[in-house]
């Protein structure tokens, strides 16, 4: 009888949908969406959790803001290009395109003609504005898409001749050299995992060979007894230079003096270059494709290239990241040390003053993302019990932090200063549910 009982006060599913805010909540979230979340709560109702004259409550508390299970996350890792994060967050103007592109658009078609026009033409005229040494561009699905496109439409059935030390792994076991010879290419291994020379570039160069590619270890640095041959000396050989620079670096960056970018490679005699728009551009996810004219122009009219086009959305916020203001990973990588430690201070002030054991403390931020891996930017934290690590994580709004010294450290540099209260608000809620005296958490993330 008591499971009778129960089962008669659980509000029905048509009574509860009918209450206007969860109608409304249909119209905005989808009704299937809206039903899953009503039985739940049902269920918390049968399970005694939740009283049944709060069902219609605690469903619209329950109610996601979007139909997508994606959440914002407020990156206090100290890594400005989180791989985990979706590595570069979009400028303000890249996201007004995005959201203008959503509808429908010339996405290929020119208005004054009013015939099919060139796809992402705005895009492939911002990238060549911003480096002046590309005679054209193209822009695929992401950095890999880049080199596979290169090496299916210029090398298959030929030779790639790379140095040996720069067979790298990418992100999530994916190598370079695997990728190659999936497009049907052969590798042409040259010089030892630490040296190479020009001579060993020359002496492999023969009739088989397509190209040389100069691959940027990204995410990795190797010091000591070693040598590499520089684009400018490998463009004397007979063959095309194709250069991956990973990062996406547009020009060089005073910050980063080390760090190729594609307006210096092409200058220095690369006839291709491949990059990733998502990492120190600052844009979304894309490959991008930039140097010769008739190199891209082959790439483009290759079949694979329609497979890994990218979409008008990707586009619009390419050419709006590209054109529009510093994106928020370049202020990040500019932002003055004094104005993170005045932040921090302030933080660590106002958490204080509510009982939360809260320190401004100095840090170290990193590129991330595979850039600049040998690089450390002086920053600025809060520093709280390492309880609050998996309580930040878990809660409404998701914070990750990095733990350090048995210490949750919150790193500001790559937060926008506008982040600040929603993180001061986080951190309030996590100590209600006494993540002061928590256990230490360990957060692996991938940073490449």
């Amino acid at each position: 009888m008591g499971g009778d009982s129960a089962r008669r006060q659980v509000p029905r599913t048509d009574d509860m949908l009918a209450d206007p805010r969860l109608a409304g909540a249909c119209a905005e979230l989808g009704r299937s969406l809206v039903k899953q979340v009503i039985a739940q709560v049902q269920g918390q109702v049968r399970a005694g959790a939740v009283a049944p004259a709060e069902a219609i409550e605690e469903t619209v508390r329950s109610l996601p803001a979007i139909a997508a299970t994606l959440r914002p996350v407020l990156n206090a890792t100290g890594v400005l290009v989180h791989t985990n994060l979706g590595r570069a967050p979009l400028s303000s103007a890249a996201v007004a395109a995005l959201v203008a592109a959503s509808g429908t658009t010339d996405v290929e078609l020119d208005l004054d003609t009013g015939r099919r026009g060139r796809r992402g033409k705005g895009a492939i005229d911002a990238l060549c504005d911003a480096v002046p040494a590309a005679q054209a561009a193209h822009v695929v699905n992401n950095g890999a898409a880049a080199v596979v496109l290169a090496a299916t439409a210029l090398a298959q059935g030929k030779e790639i001749i790379v140095a040996r030390g720069e067979l790298v792994e990418i992100g999530d076991g994916f190598r370079i050299p695997d990728l190659l010879v999936s497009t049907g290419a052969r590798l042409r291994e040259v010089g030892t995992t630490n040296r190479v020379t020009f001579e060993d570039y020359a002496a492999a160069v023969g009739p088989e060979t397509a190209f040389v590619m100069k691959v940027h270890p990204s995410n990795f640095v190797v010091r000591g007894f070693t040598s590499s041959v520089e684009v400018d000396r490998l463009s004397v050989l007979p063959v095309p230079v194709i250069a991956d620079l990973g990062s996406g670096l547009l020009v060089a960056h005073p910050a980063i003096p080390n760090e190729p970018d594609a307006q210096s490679a092409l200058a220095a005699g690369a006839a291709l270059i491949t990059a990733s728009g998502d990492k120190l551009l600052g844009g979304p996810q894309a490959g991008l494709i930039l140097g010769r004219v008739e190199l891209v122009e082959r790439l483009r009219h290759h079949p694979l290239a329609r497979a890994l086009r990218v979409d008008k959305l990707t586009l619009a916020a390419l050419e709006a990241t590209v054109r529009g203001p510093r994106p928020p990973v370049l202020r990040a990588l500019e932002i003055g040390i004094s104005d993170l430690r005045d932040r921090a201070r302030q933080l660590a002030l106002r958490l204080q003053r509510n009982g939360i054991e809260a320190q401004a403390v100095e840090s170290l931020a990193r590129i991330g993302g595979g850039g600049a891996p040998d690089v450390t930017l002086a920053s600025a934290a809060v520093s709280l019990p390492p309880g609050f690590a998996a309580a930040l994580r878990t809660g409404n709004q998701p914070v990750l932090g990095r733990i350090e010294r048995d210490r949750c450290l919150l790193d500001l540099r790559a937060l926008h200063p506008s982040q600040d209260e929603a993180l001061y608000l986080a951190v309030r809620v996590a100590a209600t549910s006494g993540a002061g005296n928590g256990c230490l958490t360990r957060i692996e993330t991938c940073t490449s």
